[in-house]
């Protein structure tokens, strides 16, 4: 499909809106857990935990930013800079603790959550269109408006 570069598939878009909303479910629960992040300067020992979070972070980050490099159209790399942007989030949160940075965590929510929407429109883009058949005994809208969403119309 024209404009996708990395998910040029339904299966592959599929696996990100997945993974995607995955994070989001752990962003949520990090929300709303009681434990605030220390932080890596925080006064005293910090965890190991907190330094391979941090590890991942920079890990997933990194691989997220390569991703929105390689995109092709618009709406991919929208799509990996939303989770890049998030994953960077994560470790700003991780490394400063959530006293220097307590919107993080809600910065990384809403980024999330916009992921999650943009997949689902790239999954959309990438199914096959709906049959008339279909249209008329689901009650969804008209092919015509689902030509125009995948921007075929015009085009045959």
């Amino acid at each position: 499909m024209s404009g996708f570069s990395i998910l040029t598939n339904r299966k592959r878009a599929v696996v990100a809106l997945v993974h995607s909303g995955v994070f989001l479910l752990i962003a949520l629960r990090q929300m709303l857990a009681p434990n605030p992040a220390a932080g890596l300067w925080s006064p005293g020992k910090v965890a190991w935990g907190t330094w391979i979070l941090c590890g991942v972070f920079v890990v997933v980050s990194a691989i997220l930013l390569g991703l929105l490099l390689m995109a092709c159209g618009w709406l991919e790399k929208f799509y990996f800079g939303l989770c890049a942007m998030s994953a960077a989030s994560g470790l700003l949160r991780t490394a400063a603790g959530d006293v220097a940075l307590h919107a993080g965590l809600s910065i990384r929510v809403s980024l999330l959550m916009s992921a999650v929407l943009v997949g689902w429109l790239i999954v959309r883009r990438h199914s096959p269109p709906a049959t008339e058949a279909q249209v008329a005994t689901s009650g969804s809208a008209s092919a015509e408006s689902d030509e125009w969403f995948r921007g075929e119309l015009g085009q045959k």
